[in-house]
């Protein structure tokens, strides 16, 4: 029996500072979109061993799912993996013979930190790897962008793929013409500040942001949202700016005038619960904060002085309110190949 293909690779998660929501239709096409994040130490991970028997067998930690496919007909969507089946279906052609997949992110469902898209980039990652694909990571960012936007209908912006893909602190641009990811080149001293000054605090819900996402964009005729639209985008630039120079009181200001101008853009981005965190930080001694990603749940970012950092982070925990700790990462999608001794025999069950 032929030896197997063993890869590994991970992707990064997201912390999206500012701009969420200038980078989705169709404000992206009419006017260009601008957001400001970076990948931090949590990760989709991947793995991916060859078989030769015509079969697919996947194992989602996150969703506790295990299922087996046929190899040779394109993979229905019904629901249940359909972000591996949409991978599966625009990146495999007629040399599948079959696979063994393994996929976890280690966050909860819905968290905001763009973990699906994580998961389609890790994925297209190891799929270009076993099957020799010429793409780069602009390729690799806008195929996983198409699969989950356009193969699956699933509503959403344009951040979370090039983030995951190149990792790190970026200022990204969108536009009609196309992306462009520019890496921001933050002094060490400047990002260990700003760690030393961050929280992160799951909220305890979870959200659909497709949802969400669309009704944001049923608002979009509304002029006063195209308003806030364009001023965050000046907003994520004079972040951009502030973070640079280190200007993390600029940063903390701007931080929380995102957060207020992007509840304005629909009802359902904050609710009564996040309020009610948010305003028992702010009391505390954070200074601003925000949900990252599209809101309604997921993980609250908080700007907290260093000396009322352990002030916060008391009362967060009073309140049966889990905090993540993490830190900034400069790596994006990596793929390798195991040790010969890892435990690794064959692509069989």
């Amino acid at each position: 029996m032929p030896e197997s293909t063993v890869l590994r690779a991970k992707a990064p998660l997201r912390i999206s500072f500012s701009g969420g929501g200038t980078e989705i239709e169709p404000f992206l096409s009419e006017e260009g979109g601008c957001v400001l994040t970076s990948t931090i130490n949590s990760y989709a991970h991947g793995s991916f061993v060859s078989r030769n028997d015509g079969t697919i067998r996947v194992h989602s930690v996150d969703y506790d799912i295990v299922e087996s496919f046929s190899a040779y007909s394109k993979l229905e969507y019904d629901g249940s993996l359909d972000l591996f089946k949409g991978v599966i279906n625009q990146v495999v052609g007629k040399d599948n013979k079959g696979m063994n997949i393994f996929l976890e992110t280690g966050v909860p469902p819905g968290s905001g930190l763009g973990a699906s898209s994580a998961v389609v980039v890790c994925l297209v990652g190891l799929l270009r790897e076993a099957y020799n694909l010429s793409i780069d990571q602009y390729q690799i960012s806008e195929l996983a962008y198409k699969i989950e936007r356009e193969e699956l209908g699933i509503h959403g912006g344009m951040q979370d793929q090039y983030a995951a893909c190149f990792g790190g602190i970026n200022f990204i641009e969108f536009s009609a013409e196309g992306v462009v990811v520019n890496p921001l080149r933050v002094r060490t001293e400047i990002i260990n500040e700003l760690e030393h000054n961050l929280l992160l605090c799951h909220t305890g819900k979870s959200r659909a942001s497709s949802h969400i996402i669309e009704h944001q964009v049923s608002n979009y005729e509304d002029k006063n949202k195209r308003n806030t639209l364009r001023n965050m985008k000046i907003i994520t630039q004079e972040m951009k700016v502030a973070l640079l120079k280190g200007d993390l009181q600029e940063f903390s200001y701007l931080l929380g005038q995102e957060w207020e101008s992007k509840k304005s853009l629909s009802n359902r981005i904050s609710n009564d619960s996040i309020d009610e965190i948010y305003d028992i930080c702010l009391k505390a001694g954070a200074i601003a904060g925000k949900i990252s990603g599209a809101g309604g749940g997921g993980y609250l970012l908080l700007y907290c002085p260093f000396e009322k950092k352990h002030i916060v982070t008391r009362e967060l925990q009073d309140n049966n309110i889990k905090i993540r700790p993490f830190s900034f990462t400069s790596e994006g999608l990596e793929i390798w190949r195991p040790l010969m001794n890892s435990g690794v025999k064959n692509g069989r069950d």
